[in-house]
């Protein structure tokens, strides 16, 4: 293992050291305010630095999770530029996602009639960092305005196949799948090209799981919630990038009841997980999936690009739960309907 290898895997491994621990967890569910749970994080966790500078007296909600996500978007950054073969890719991917964020969050705006939102909820530290002009962006007004905004972009060419309808609403779930499947499909051409041997394995099985899962889950919302017929289902989801095979797709989009579907997945290898993880909500199990993956490889594999990825993974979930926290806190759910929704 060369020495700049030996350096990913010492530095994820020990930033992952410093997470959250169980009594942290516990210590924050106990805080009464939002400025407790700063407090909190700013005295006791990693987060000290991110924090700082700030003042526990004036702390408002939004900016503490903007300080929160910009503290983790450099640490990525950081961390990508440790690996000589996969790091211009893995930065990438950090990019392009929280570009699909934003442009996601722009659609669901739109279709609201409220994108003067946009602008004061936008990651400010992000602008440096993506091609996409903020600014143009932000005073849009019609969907014309926000394709004019992009153009130029990859962006640009996923979304202009669509229009609003009649009631000028856009089909954001539809063009959603489509700008996630972009991102992801760009991350495994990246390990196709770059990875090689176990460490092109791990990498690959592990996205192809997640989204086995994200599948699964999206087939049994969509069925619940939106009692929509198999062919819709199949159009919103991601089948290229998975190990399930079109027939057990299929099977999952015709069930006729989530018990059905669950039946399926759980005929497949893959599906063994759907019993270790414990989740409230279908939306629950793709992530806890993710976290469960990330979690084995940080500790057992060996492969850099791996431990690196799985790091940023269990990072991501752990802002989650504090953001989760957060809002829990905020709006003074009980303590166990908060822990619920927390991924541990």
């Amino acid at each position: 293992m060369s020495t700049t290898s030996f350096a990913v895997l010492a530095k994820a491994r020990s930033k992952y050291g410093k997470h959250l621990t169980e009594r942290d967890y516990a210590s924050i569910l106990a805080c009464q305010s939002v400025a407790e749970v700063m407090v909190y994080l700013k005295s006791h966790t990693h987060y000290a630095s991110a924090l700082a500078e700030v003042n526990e007296r004036d702390v408002h909600r939004g900016r503490l999770e903007m300080l929160l996500r910009q503290d983790q978007f450099y640490e990525f950054d950081s961390l990508c530029r440790y690996d000589s073969s996969m790091s211009e890719g893995f930065s990438k991917y950090v990019v392009e996602k929280t570009e699909v964020e934003q442009i996601i969050r722009f659609l669901i705006l739109l279709n609201s009639n409220s994108t003067e939102k946009f602008i004061f909820q936008f990651p400010a530290f992000f602008a440096k960092h993506t091609s996409l002009d903020i600014n143009k962006l932000a005073n849009a007004r019609d969907y014309e305005e926000f394709l004019n905004a992009l153009s130029g972009s990859a962006y640009y060419d996923i979304l202009k196949i669509y229009k609003p309808d009649q009631k000028g609403m856009l089909p954001v779930s539809d063009m959603e799948n489509k700008l996630y499947a972009y991102v992801l499909g760009n991350m495994l051409e990246l390990i196709k090209k770059k990875a090689k041997g176990t460490e092109r394995q791990e990498l690959l099985q592990m996205f192809h799981t997640i989204n086995d899962y994200s599948i699964f889950s999206k087939i049994l919302r969509l069925k619940k919630y939106y009692n929509l017929s198999p062919e819709v289902i199949r159009t919103n989801l991601l089948p290229e990038y998975c190990d399930l095979s079109p027939k057990i797709i299929d099977k999952m989009c015709a069930a006729e009841s989530s018990a059905e579907v669950f039946k399926i997945m759980q005929s497949k290898g893959c599906g063994r997980l759907i019993s270790k993880i414990g989740y409230t909500y279908a939306s629950d199990i793709s992530p806890r999936v993710q976290y469960r993956l990330a979690k084995k490889n940080i500790h057992f594999s060996n492969n850099p690009s791996v431990v690196m990825i799985s790091y940023m993974f269990l990072a991501e979930t752990e802002l989650m739960n504090i953001i989760c926290l957060i809002e829990g806190i905020r709006y003074q759910l009980d303590t166990k309907t908060i822990q619920s929704l927390l991924i541990l």
